[in-house]
């Protein structure tokens, strides 16, 4: 009962500090408001980067290597003069690891390529073409809404078919149906037959399959040059079940060496990726970042803090002779500190829920303006008012015990 007392007294005092000082009380709480606001946000954008990040990179396929000419991750080792002269993974390359390997469930060709696709009078500009063979479905997971995809004949005879992007159908063809309809790249027709379901942009501006038009990939060798260098043609390989990455490693390595007639003593002229090198590479980014956002959001912190700290100490001078009274009727020095320090607590939590509530407004205009889905989780809530808190007590501790401390006769003595 006496802790509630306390806390009540304690509320009530601040209430009335902030009616009295409107202004002043309104500086201080502007401080540790932008403090919560600044690192709130700050981390509630990164962790909506990370968790689009991963998202993307997930997609790829964590039991999926990707056969290319670059690597993903460069080592010191790495000697980009020689990997600008390694060959482009070929088709017949394609086609030969997907007849000799044993421990892939699937394979798939794939090249791209920025297209302008028309329909009547309409042209939408930088769409990706996506070329694949028919395993492509097997080795990366989406979903269509509208349609179907490629039959086998299809695929392996070349038609002109197509399935669409989501934002390419939308654009398009509006609320028309396109399945069906005809679509122009590069001067020739092709059949829409299928629309891919909506995946949204990621936190780096990757579109998934939302603004690709995907065709067989022997349809498009006729119209484009599959080894051409700056199309950065690359097969993905899923791995089959019971079988780890690293064997299916191994063995891609050794088939495509075999394919290439490469040398023992010969490097690879290749590279293979997997996911798991982007993730490695994101868990020390996003630890740097993190680390970036609080040295951000401290300097604002700080500014707050003080803030706090000198409405303290002037409310603990204008309450002297109060507190002069409080200790003549017996008040303990702990109950003395115990008020300031609580009332240093409720300014501070009361200015760091207030920079949380702008936090959130702003996520709904960013949401709304920009299509984003940015949230803000409740682990930053509560980091934002364990933050509040701590700079709270901190920031009034020493008024707190600086009032504790005094005699009770000079306080009652003091005049203003």
């Amino acid at each position: 009962m006496i802790f509630f007392r306390l806390l009540h007294e304690s509320f009530l005092f601040a209430m009335q500090a902030i009616r009295v000082n409107k202004l002043r009380t309104f500086l201080t709480l502007l401080g540790i408001t932008i403090g919560i606001f600044a690192i709130i946000s700050v981390f509630t954008v990164l962790n909506w980067m990370e968790r689009s990040i991963r998202t993307s990179i997930a997609s790829l396929g964590s039991d999926v290597l990707y056969v290319q000419r670059t690597p993903w991750v460069y080592t010191p080792e790495t000697k980009w003069w020689e990997i600008i002269r390694w060959p482009v993974p070929t088709l017949e390359e394609y086609r030969k690891l997907k007849q000799r390997s044993r421990r892939a469930e699937a394979m798939s060709f794939v090249v791209t390529s920025s297209v302008t696709v028309q329909h009547r009078g309409d042209a939408l500009n930088d769409v990706i073409l996506l070329s694949v063979t028919q395993d492509f479905e097997r080795v990366r997971s989406f979903e269509i809404v509208e349609g179907r995809y490629f039959s086998p004949f299809e695929s392996k005879s070349g038609k002109n078919r197509a399935l669409l992007g989501y934002e390419v159908a939308q654009e398009l063809f509006g609320d028309e149906d396109p399945v069906g309809q005809r679509i122009t790249i590069r001067g020739h027709k092709l059949t829409v037959i299928g629309v891919f379901a909506r995946e949204g942009a990621g936190a780096l501006g990757d579109q998934g399959l939302d603004r690709v038009v995907m065709v067989p990939v022997n349809y498009m060798r006729n119209i484009i040059n599959l080894r051409s260098r700056s199309l950065n043609p690359f097969i993905m390989v899923k791995v089959r079940a019971g079988v780890s990455m690293l064997e299916l490693r191994d063995e891609i390595t050794s088939l495509l060496r075999s394919i290439r007639r490469l040398k023992p003593s010969a490097h690879n002229n290749f590279a293979i990726n997997q996911i798991s090198m982007l993730s490695q590479g994101m868990n020390s980014l996003f630890a740097a970042i993190n680390l970036g956002g609080w040295i951000i959001g401290g300097f604002s912190i700080l500014v707050g803090g003080f803030g706090i700290a000198n409405i303290m100490f002037v409310s603990v001078k204008e309450r002297t002779r109060q507190i002069g009274i409080q200790k003549a009727l017996g008040a303990k020095n702990s109950f003395i500190l115990q008020q300031f320090l609580y009332e240093s607590v409720i300014l501070s939590l009361l200015g760091g829920t207030i920079g949380l509530l702008l936090v959130f407004a702003g996520l709904q205009v960013a949401n709304h303006l920009f299509e984003m889905n940015i949230t803000m989780t409740f682990g930053n809530i509560l980091r934002g008012l364990l933050i509040s808190g701590v700079i709270g007590v901190l920031s009034g501790y020493t008024p707190a015990r600086q009032a504790a401390r005094l005699n009770p006769v000079e306080a009652m003595a003091v005049t203003f």
